[in-house]
């Protein structure tokens, strides 16, 4: 029996239990993107699938729309796929376990992947449906949104005849998105020389930090873990003799690291234990409640290993503890919000190197290149191979849209309340889809979604109900 089908709209959580079922990660879109097509083919609707993976799909407009301007619902097939600790869940085969609790779609033990799955199922019931009244429809569902927008970057935009586009990615239910700030991707590759080694080895782990989205949530300053790792190996290089083994933390760039580990070899095992257990004490002081299930960790055992040098050591705690980290800079035109930021989201050890991977936001395109130059600078203080990578631009705020007051006025309309209209420190499509095709007027929109790309995400149920009924009335208008 269907977890979710006694809720309203019927149709589009039909569709999102059904997405639930299809492997969709980062990188492996093609059982989704399989899935689109086959859906498509069973209506008799027109269905593009490119080399990529993107698929559109076309729908005529219903009796008295059928010569209204094309509309564009869009949205992304891939989700990231993040899992507890103690889960066994494989994202390539495995179906995600829905369930319901206090108002909320959850998944057991996973990311639930409304980010983007709600918007596909919105659309897939539109597709799907013989009484919505609306214009001509282009679907347009992208891969790879999640890791550097490959999917939109990708796509032919030649064959889309509408110019309006409903980019339904956004999480905060009364809020219109206008513009977002673009990204691009940093790594550092520190290398290191080894040497054998015997003493205490130490085993540390960070872990039960709420991690979360390092856009849309970098300004709550929740605790990362791969700088709370380097924070507790500073503090033990500072008079003890340590070499560091390994130091490894997070899964995904753009996600807020939930958990990290190194190993060191000491030759005082005790006052390494003594002082990490310090550092939780003052980690959870500084947190407070905001990191409930935070526990730090420490073992310790006799044994050698092949470590990093002293002068490697030096080089990569500093790296680690010194590297820029979080809000950089504060919007000057919309007070409050975010401009620039950046994420430590991995940290990686091979026998040769230690990596560390940043993800980097601004809606200021010379805020973006000045955080360039600061990366090329701090390769060269630490000696690191840089390299720079998945860069896309910012989605431009447009004064003259016609698609925005559409959206404020039905709003209105159906609530009572004005909506926030305002842009977003996260990167959207919008941004690319729009440099390949000019004339989009774009708006951003989605229901209440809350701790996304973490395993805490829960989609709310009656928000859900709520936002399907303004994607409709708006299309209602425009004939």
């Amino acid at each position: 029996m269907a977890v979710l089908d006694h809720l309203e709209p019927k149709k589009v959580f039909q569709y999102f239990e059904e997405l639930s079922s299809v492997p969709r990660g980062t990188f492996y879109n093609e059982k989704i993107s399989n899935w689109c097509v086959e859906f498509a083919q069973a209506r008799n609707l027109e269905c593009i699938q490119d080399g990529m993976g993107n698929i559109i799909i076309k729908k005529p407009g219903t009796p008295g729309y059928e010569n209204s301007d094309p509309v564009i619902i869009q949205g992304h097939m891939d989700m990231v796929c993040e899992k507890t600790e103690d889960s066994d869940h494989d994202f390539e085969n495995d179906p995600l376990e829905l369930y319901i609790e206090d108002g909320f779609i959850k998944a057991k033990n996973t990311t639930l992947g409304g980010d983007d799955g709600i918007a596909m199922a919105y659309a897939l019931a539109l597709l799907d449906s013989d009484d919505i009244p609306h214009p001509p429809l282009e679907a347009i569902f992208t891969v790879d949104e999640e890791v550097g927008m490959g999917g939109a970057n990708y796509i032919d935009m030649s064959c889309i005849k509408g110019n309006i586009l409903f980019n339904i990615d956004s999480d905060v239910e009364g809020t219109i998105l206008a513009g977002c700030a673009g990204g691009i991707l940093e790594t550092l590759d520190m290398p290191v020389e080894r040497e054998i080694k015997s003493g205490y080895l130490v085993d540390i782990k960070v872990r039960g930090l709420r991690g979360g989205h390092s856009g849309s949530q970098i300004h709550e300053q929740r605790g990362n873990a791969n700088k709370l790792i380097a924070r507790i190996l500073n503090s033990l290089n500072q008079d003890s003799e340590i070499y560091l083994v390994t130091a490894e933390g997070g899964s995904k760039d753009n996600v807020i690291a939930s958990s990290a580990q190194a190993q060191i070899i000491t030759p005082d095992g005790e006052k390494a234990a003594a002082l990490v257990k310090e550092m939780e004490a003052i980690f959870r002081s500084e947190f407070s409640s905001d990191e409930p299930d935070l526990e730090v960790t420490c073992t310790v055992k006799e044994g050698f290993a092949a470590v990093c040098t002293r002068e490697s050591t030096d080089r990569i705690i500093f790296g680690l503890f010194c590297s820029p980290y979080g809000v950089q800079g504060l919007s000057r035109d919309l007070p409050g919000l975010v401009e620039t930021s950046l994420n430590l989201g991995i940290v990686r050890t091979s026998a040769e190197k230690v990596s560390m991977v940043f993800y980097v936001r601004s809606s200021s395109n010379s805020k973006m290149t000045e955080m360039k130059y600061i990366f090329r600078a701090w390769a060269k203080a630490l000696h690191a191979e840089q390299s720079e990578d998945g860069e896309y631009p910012a989605w431009m705020y447009q004064k003259d849209s016609k698609i925005r007051p559409l959206m404020v006025e039905t709003y209105k309309e159906l609530t009572g309340e004005d909506p926030i209209v305002t842009t977003v420190h996260a990167g959207l499509e919008c941004g690319l889809l729009s440099g390949k095709k000019p004339t989009l007027d774009c708006v951003s929109f989605g229901p209440f979604n809350y701790d996304i790309h973490s395993v805490n995400e829960r989609l709310d149920i009656a928000s859900t109900q709520r936002t399907w009924e303004l994607l409709k009335a708006v299309l209602a208008k425009l004939k």
